[in-house]
């Protein structure tokens, strides 16, 4: 697979991400549906603390990444949901860390939402990964 990145601007590669990707050669596409920071048994963790929902959220990401053999290098796509838009912007450097040590900067929108499937999730994150 072979991507180029599409920034008319320079300004949101310095935020992590492109604002476009041409993705050529791909042979799977795997459509990630919305993982939030629920455990094993489908229950919410970590009510009312961004980062650590952010960090599960990433980590059940990744699990269904690994379960189609990518890792989050393969994302050409991100969505991210959360109920509180000023706050995830404190805790931005979660993800942007994760996303950065994988070399992965997918094109990102950000959506602020009255509320998650479950009141206590705060963020969700949606992805769209080639390989």
């Amino acid at each position: 697979m072979e991507r180029t990145p599409v920034d008319p601007w320079t300004w949101s590669a310095g935020l992590g991400y492109h604002q476009g990707e041409v993705v050529t050669g791909q042979t799977r596409t795997l459509y990630c549906a919305g993982q939030a920071s629920m455990n094993g048994e489908g229950g919410p963790e970590h009510a009312g603390d961004m980062a650590a929902q952010l960090a599960l959220s990433l980590d059940n990401l990744e699990a269904v990444l690994a379960g189609a053999g990518m890792t989050p290098a393969n994302l050409v796509r991100l969505t991210v949901y959360t109920t509180d838009v000023d706050l995830l912007f404190q805790h931005y450097g979660v993800l942007a860390a994760r996303l950065g040590a994988a070399q992965a900067a997918p094109p990102t929108t950000m959506l602020g939402v009255s509320r998650l499937a479950l009141p206590d999730l705060m963020v969700e994150l949606e992805g769209t990964a080639v390989a």
